[in-house]
């Protein structure tokens, strides 16, 4: 029996990119484990581990050799294999040779549809060290490498130079060679704090063996939470709370082996600058945590990781500090230059820049949103005149200084250098909250003008760029429209916006007259109801519900909204599903009718007991929801009335022949089942749940 050890693997290497760090090691971590996976090889768990200088794998309980494997080929019919003299032909000989043995070994396959020689054979499990060099060398190959880079007077390429391979299989090295190096037991410690070279007995004790001797903390999520909680006790002792972007916590994460917290200050009169502009300093630039006080101002202080215990800590925030300043200099320098002017100055000079070069500038733009803003406005109960001078100045800050130099802070330097211009304070709000929600999770904008004028900058893309040809496609979706398109819907959904998603569509449209292809409104409307189907699936609901409500077409994505969620909450009565099957049986019962329209149901021709008592029940019904769902009131309510007519549904099944010899029987007991359908339809068609769950 195959024996199970550990195995690792371990690259060492120069400084690798700390952005692309958790990406590299994850994919050679998955890569190496896929490969052993589909050559049979057993094994229990597997772990990656990476440094800025090593990307390694442990793989628990890893056998030495595949299993065994039994290997059938299907060679010719009998037929084909003898001939009329029973001599073997050319091809029983041909395929005996290519299995390597003499025909006369070969056995009989004997099936319903005839018989076949058949080559039969145990072929042994081949070994770990044996495969090992193949998998690695394609597992590095198959990496996530933009650019790779040569180093030294060969050929090997990678994305940092390589000097040390670790490949051991319990307490044996696994001969093997990558990049020229030829694998050993021996790691390296921190440049400047550990041993420089470690035997590792076997891959249980390489961690440990690290950290303890080498001051490496080799698992990037345990180091990564070690960054964590240093960085919160650092800044407890200063009176103040940390701030924590997740990002920023992976890249300095990526940026050392053994973290250090040191804390260093700047002078207070820079926090006269915008906090956001200040933390994009801190955070973008230097790597750096800003600290806040309880009531979330800014103080001025941050905390920088460091890469080694230093004897003077000091030292080391003296050069932080004195790095800092030349860059918080710079943001308080742009603060100061783009407050010279008004924003609304900046407007002019949109017309200079390009949006897309079929569609106009970004005046243009400016201009379309601000015009569409004004007629989203009462959807959510902006102020369309402030709603159409936010949209005009909601490209303005693109323009200035401080925008140029953090682009990240789009939209909200706008928010700033409007307060402090004395537009009206929903102006600036919204400005602030025009390109939200930026990403998945992101908060929708707060304020009505803020809605407004978002909703519009993503309808008024989305018709553009669907207008001239360039709708997403496959994985391809440059203009993030797919982004857009979701956050639209959540803005109206999320905003309670009861707004006419078909008639926005068509505004928009209309600013584009004789730039884009006739039907784009159309397009567009359908690609956002797709985009639905997502928003509704990432929140559990089931697909056939979804279908269901969609089935109906409602304009409004709040409608929607609703809609689903009334159906969601019918389907917990024990009288849904048998009406779902009811409708569905309907559906194809009134397909088959030839009648264009079923008409209004003749009460003299209901001659059975069970279509009268439906009848009359749908009769009162109709007259008690007469209006209901029209006004957009509670749909589950009205469902749960119709819940009631399960009992008469399934009685009027079970005793009345809708398909009638009399015609005039069945065009009325059709029109009743018209009827009672579109009481349902009023919300959605039930009779789909159940076809996509």
């Amino acid at each position: 029996m195959s024996q199970a050890r550990d195995l690792l693997i371990e690259l060492g290497t120069e400084e690798l990119p700390p952005k692309a760090l958790p990406a590299l090691s994850a994919a050679l971590h998955t890569e190496l484990a896929n490969r052993l996976r589909d050559a049979r090889f057993t094994f229990t768990a597997s772990h990656a581990y990476a440094t800025p200088r090593r990307l390694a794998v442990i793989v628990n309980g890893l056998a030495e050799r595949q299993p065994a494997q039994q290997v059938e080929r299907r060679g010719p019919a009998l037929t084909a294999a003898y001939g009329e003299d029973a001599r073997p032909t050319p091809a029983a000989l041909g395929f005996a040779r290519s299995c390597g043995v003499e025909l006369s070994t070969l056995e009989t396959l004997r099936t319903d549809k005839g018989e076949w020689l058949v080559y039969r054979a145990q072929q042994p499990g081949r070994a770990l060290a044996e495969l090992l060099p193949e998998f690695l060398r394609d597992a590095l190959a198959a990496l996530p490498v933009p650019r790779r880079m040569r180093w030294g007077s060969g050929d090997a390429e990678f994305v940092r130079p390589v000097h040390w391979l670790v490949a051991l299989h319990g307490s044996d090295v696994i001969p093997l060679e990558v990049f020229g190096i030829r694998a050993e037991r021996f790691t390296r410690g921190h440049r400047f704090m550990g041993e420089q070279m470690l035997a590792v007995p076997s891959p249980a004790d390489y961690a440990v063996l690290l950290e303890t001797r080498g001051k490496v903390i080799a698992d990037f999520g345990a180091r990564r939470e070690r960054v964590r909680a240093l960085v919160h006790d650092a800044a407890a002792a200063c009176g103040g709370r940390a701030l924590i972007d997740d990002a920023l916590l992976d890249e300095v994460t990526a940026l050392v082996e053994w973290p250090s917290p040191i804390v260093g200050s700047f002078e207070a009169h820079f926090l006269d600058v915008p906090r956001e502009a200040l933390i994009a300093s801190m955070q973008g630039h230097q790597k750096y945590f800003p600290l806040q006080n309880a009531d979330g101002s800014l103080q001025n202080r941050f905390i920088t990781i460091a890469n080694v215990d230093s004897p003077r800590p000091e030292a080391i925030r003296d050069g932080n500090e004195r790095v800092i300043r030349p860059r918080l200099s710079d943001a308080a320098f742009f603060w100061r230059k783009d407050r010279s002017q008004p924003l609304a100055a900046h407007l002019p000079r949109l017309g200079g820049m390009v949006f897309e070069r079929r569609l106009g500038s970004l005046l243009d733009k400016s201009m379309r949103v601000a015009a569409l803003a004004v007629r989203l406005a009462p959807s959510f109960g902006a102020d369309p005149d402030l709603a159409q001078r936010a949209g005009e100045l909601s490209r303005c800050d693109l323009l200035s200084e401080m925008v140029g130099e953090f682009p990240e802070l789009q939209g909200t330097m706008g928010a700033h250098y409007a307060a402090h211009d004395g537009e009206a304070a929903a102006v600036s709000n919204a400005l602030g909250e025009f390109y939200q929600p930026r990403y998945a999770g992101d908060a929708i904008p707060a304020s009505p003008a803020g809605r407004a004028i978002a909703l519009a900058e993503k309808l008024d893309s989305l018709v553009g760029i669907f207008g001239i040809g360039a709708a997403p496609t496959g994985d391809k979706d440059p203009y993030a429209l797919r982004r857009a398109a979701l956050g639209a819907l959540r803005i109206c959904i999320e905003g309670e916006s009861a707004l006419d998603l078909v008639a926005a569509l068509d505004t928009a449209a209309e600013a584009y007259a004789g730039k884009i292809a006739a039907g784009t409104a159309g397009d567009v409307f359908a690609f956002m109801l797709e985009r639905a189907r997502g928003y509704f699936a990432e929140r559990g609901t089931r697909a056939d519900v979804v279908e269901a409500v969609l089935a109906v077409r409602p304009v409004s994505p709040l409608d929607l909204a609703r809609r689903v969620a009334a159906v969601e909450s019918f389907l917990v009565l024990p009288q849904a599903q048998g009406l779902a099957a009811a409708n569905k049986r309907i559906s194809n019962l009134l397909k088959k009718s030839t009648r264009a329209e079923i008409g209004v149901v003749d009460p003299t021709l209901l001659v059975e007991v069970a279509e009268q008592r439906l009848g009359a029940e749908l009769a009162t019904l109709a007259q008690t929801l007469t209006g209901q769902a029209a006004t957009g009131a509670d749909y589950g309510a009205w469902l749960a009335r119709l819940a009631a007519l399960r009992e008469p549904v399934d009685a009027f099944f079970d005793s009345v022949l809708v398909v009638a010899e009399d015609a005039a029987l069945r065009d009325n007991r059709l029109r009743l089942l018209a009827q009672l359908q579109g009481l349902f339809l009023r919300v959605a068609d039930i009779g789909l749940i159940g076809s996509r769950e």
